[in-house]
Order: C-alpha cells, then sequence, then structure tokens
C-alpha cells in the first residue's frame, strides 16, 4: 500500500483545484464590457473602473463592483484573469456590509505581469448547505 505525503497530497489538491479554477472562468467569459450574461433577475452588479483613464479596464488599474441583490446571505464577487488559456489573477471580495477589507481588485499579479487579459466576474453566496449559488455572472475584457 503506498502512502502519499500529508505535502505532496496538498501540492496536489492545490493543482487541481487552480486547474478548476482555470477552466471554470474561462468557459463562463465572454467577450465584452462587463455586461451581465446570466442568473436571477433579483439580482445585479456592474463594473466600476476606479481609476481608468479611458472608460476601459487596463492592466494594473483598480476596479470593483456595484451590487445589489435580494440575498439573504452575504455576496461575494469573485474575478479570474486568463492570458492565452493560463490563469493570471484570482481574487474574492465580499460585497455585505461589515466586509473588513478593500472591496477594490487590482488588475496585476505576480503571475500577471503586463498585457491584456480575459477575465470573468461571478456574483455569488454561500447557501445554508455550503454550497455556492451564483447569482450573476460577466466577462470583461481587460486591456494592456
Amino acid at each position: 500500500m503506498r502512502k502519499y505525503a500529508p505535502a505532496r497530497l496538498t501540492v496536489s489538491v492545490a493543482v487541481v483545484a487552480a486547474l478548476c479554477l482555470a477552466i471554470a472562468p474561462a468557459a463562463l467569459a465572454g467577450k465584452g464590457g462587463g455586461k451581465p450574461t446570466s442568473g436571477s433577475s433579483s439580482s445585479t452588479f456592474n463594473l466600476v473602473l476606479v481609476n481608468s483613464t479611458d472608460g476601459v479596464p487596463h492592466y494594473g488599474q483598480d476596479v470593483t463592483f456595484e451590487v445589489s441583490t435580494t440575498a439573504t446571505s452575504r455576496p461575494m464577487v469573485s474575478l479570474a484573469c486568463n492570458q492565452g488559456g493560463t490563469m493570471v489573477y484570482a481574487g474574492t471580495v465580499g460585497f455585505y456590509d461589515g466586509y473588513p477589507w478593500s472591496k477594490n481588485f487590482t488588475l496585476a499579479s505576480s503571475w500577471w505581469t503586463g498585457g491584456a487579459a480575459d477575465c470573468s466576474a461571478r456574483l455569488y453566496y454561500t447557501g445554508s448547505n455550503g454550497r455556492e449559488i451564483t447569482l450573476k455572472t460577466m466577462g470583461i475584457a481587460v486591456y494592456a
């Protein structure tokens, strides 16, 4: 019987999780300027450009979202960005009263060092059974 070292198993689980996150947003992402593409009609979220100088999001700039939902749980927005099918950015922000951190996403990471990317945003909450319920999704084109 073969035993797996906990560190190796943790790395394997992390790799599988990263691959799942890379594939799912790419499948959900559409081209365009941030219009919701699916989900409940009782929820809306819109892209807000924090420091754009030309009305579109660019690498290195900050964005946030304007969120409105009738969901009774804590709404969250996740943002994932890909370049050529490789995930280069992932972040999640809570859009509820009492969320203690910034609600901005900075469009850069140690894996994303420049250039355009295709991003996917997802508005969701966690149900009482622990499963994530997606309310809306949108594709966002980020320019170089």
